[in-house]
């Protein structure tokens, strides 16, 4: 099959079109010809080593978690699907080689559910990731309730978006924080806009929240997670997926998981119009390094996917 992969860590220098192995599936996984892989972040830091110390790379390591896709191949013990079934997928195991910037990926059904009907292929792909962070985050440790006053950082990027839409429909107030590029989109999600600017951050968030913030969802750390935290009214909860430093504040440090109930529950909000996702770039399979390029240097307030023919 056709894939991209590295045999050594480093930058989307190191990427590789190439001919691997199909990969074989177990027992309680399905084999699904992929049509769309999104990039994340992780994948390129997982790329350049910055995971070593958590997990084992077994090279030669083909990237990415995100995916959609059709099944052509069932494991011994999953009745969850049929081949021919469309599904999308945030097929992240507990080491890395088998990602999904392939022909064919073996996934886990833990790791996958039914496509959204709504969705095209890119779209859906861009959602696993993004959607399951924003969904479990404000889902668990934040635990928002109706009435309650959240605030999103980067919220017009791919997890922040999905944050900001997940909970105006639990029945919150959003407060957005963004770049200047990305405030007309926070508008757009139905959120309360803020800028980035160090200085005037707190008054412009005060402001609109004079009793402080309920909850806050911290993506991108440094500065404004320790702003943030002064901004947190009485019981009032924060959680960060970039810095560490928040436990330090008092909140919790957060990673997703691949949950297959989450996913589902993902695409009956995208099928019900409540989630929206914008694919700013596609590349082909072959210019993934491109893609990762595009994805490090920021700025597209949309996803970038590679398709596979």
């Amino acid at each position: 099959m056709k894939a991209i992969s590295y045999s050594r860590y480093g930058g989307p220098e190191v990427l590789e079109y190439g001919e691997l192995p199909e990969p074989k599936i177990g027992p309680d996984a399905v084999l699904i010809e992929v049509r769309a892989a999104a990039v994340n972040p992780v994948d390129w830091k997982c790329q350049a080593g910055y995971l070593d110390g958590m997990m084992d790379a077994v090279f030669p390591v083909v990237p990415g978690w995100d995916v959609s896709g059709v099944v052509v191949r069932l494991g011994l013990s999953v009745p969850e699907f049929a081949v021919g079934d469309e599904v999308m997928g945030y097929v992240r195991e507990d080491f890395l080689s088998r990602g999904t910037f392939a022909e064919y990926v073996a996934a886990p059904v833990r790791t996958l559910a039914r496509k959204p009907r709504t969705f095209d292929f890119e779209e859906a792909a861009a959602l696993p990731l993004a959607g399951l962070t924003a969904y479990q985050a404000l889902h668990r440790p934040l635990a928002v309730r109706p009435g309650e006053t959240v605030l999103v950082h980067a919220a017009a990027g791919g997890v922040g978006s999905m944050a900001v839409q997940i909970a105006r429909h639990l029945g919150c107030r959003v407060i957005g924080a963004a770049r200047d590029a990305g405030l007309e989109r926070v508008a757009e999600l139905g959120a309360d806009p803020v800028r980035y600017d160090e200085e005037t951050f707190t008054d412009q968030v005060r402001a609109l929240a004079p009793l402080g913030v309920d909850a806050v969802l911290d993506t991108i750390g440094g500065p404004f997670l320790e702003l943030s935290a002064r901004l947190l009214a009485p019981h009032a909860r924060l959680a960060s997926i970039a810095d560490g430093e928040v436990l330090a504040l008092g909140g919790t440090y957060f990673w997703t998981r691949p949950d297959a109930a989450d996913l589902a529950a993902l695409a009956d909000l995208a099928d019900a119009g409540v989630l929206t996702v914008r694919v700013a770039r596609s590349f082909p399979l072959e210019q993934a390094a491109e893609a990762q390029r595009a994805n490090a240097a920021g700025g597209l307030n949309g996803k970038v996917v590679v398709t596979v023919p």
